[in-house]
């Protein structure tokens, strides 16, 4: 079932890359994307997005819980093996640590659990999208978190991609799927990979993006249904959703 976005107002997917934040967008007008260096650079374009869907975590534990429940349950709706693709942000607190080894002693101190190194990895960005969202809390409402795998697990169906994203099998998987939702989506992918350099972004973050951009114009122009992950609300310290967002026919 393709999409029928008629009308519909823009609708923005963004994942982390190495050269900062890839962004696809989707609008009845088709297709557009690029690189910002920073999030706070695509501020103005989220404000303007009808719904802004980023692969970044959204609101953080603090003293007390180990993770959050979102994280657990697209685990359990992903099943093995795509569950291992959801790993357990840091507290806010470990953020502010010099390096990988204070960040685990400070986690373990508010959580109980280290930090994975690939959790480390993506700290800076996940302290860049923290400080956006808690210094401009209108932003909340157009941006919000979704992990790509639980995205793809609602538009297939409740199905879960058999494939590594990696791999030329999980490539050709996602891209068939997205291709059957909008037909104007892979060659838009080719075109963005071909503007940008794959020491700036990855061929999976253009795809990751792509597909958070599927699900929220999706979401709305009501093709599908817009869910959130868990199903009551949970917000964090500084009035963070700690929830992601999905669609469902």
């Amino acid at each position: 079932m393709s999409l029928d976005l008629g009308g519909a107002d823009a609708a923005v997917g963004i994942d982390g890359c190495r050269a900062g934040w890839v962004w696809c967008r989707r609008s009845a007008a088709g297709w557009d994307g690029g690189v910002a260096a920073d999030i706070a650079a695509l501020a103005p374009m989220i404000e303007a997005s009808a719904l802004s869907l980023v692969d970044m975590p959204i609101g953080l534990v603090s003293a007390g819980a180990a993770e959050r429940r979102c994280d657990r349950a697209a685990r359990a709706l992903l099943g093995r093996p795509r569950a291992s693709s959801v790993f357990r942000p840091p507290c806010r607190a470990a953020l502010d640590a010099a390096d990988y080894r204070s960040a685990c002693a400070v986690n373990r101190r508010h959580t109980g659990v280290a930090l994975s190194q690939q959790t480390w990895n993506i700290a800076g960005k996940i302290r860049e999208l923290d400080q956006l969202l808690c210094a401009d809390k209108a932003l909340r409402a157009r941006l919000r978190e979704a992990h790509p795998e639980l995205c793809l697990w609602g538009l297939a169906g409740r199905r879960s991609m058999q494939h590594n994203k990696r791999r030329p099998a999980g490539r050709q998987e996602r891209l068939a799927l997205l291709a059957m939702l909008d037909p104007s989506c892979p060659p838009h992918l080719e075109t963005l990979a071909a503007v940008h350099p794959r020491r700036a972004v990855a061929a999976d973050d253009i795809l990751d993006a792509a597909v958070l951009a599927v699900t929220a114009a999706a979401a709305v122009a009501g093709t599908h249904c817009r869910r959130c992950l868990p199903d009551a609300q949970e917000h964090d310290a500084m009035g963070l959703p700690m929830e992601m967002v999905y669609v469902l026919a």
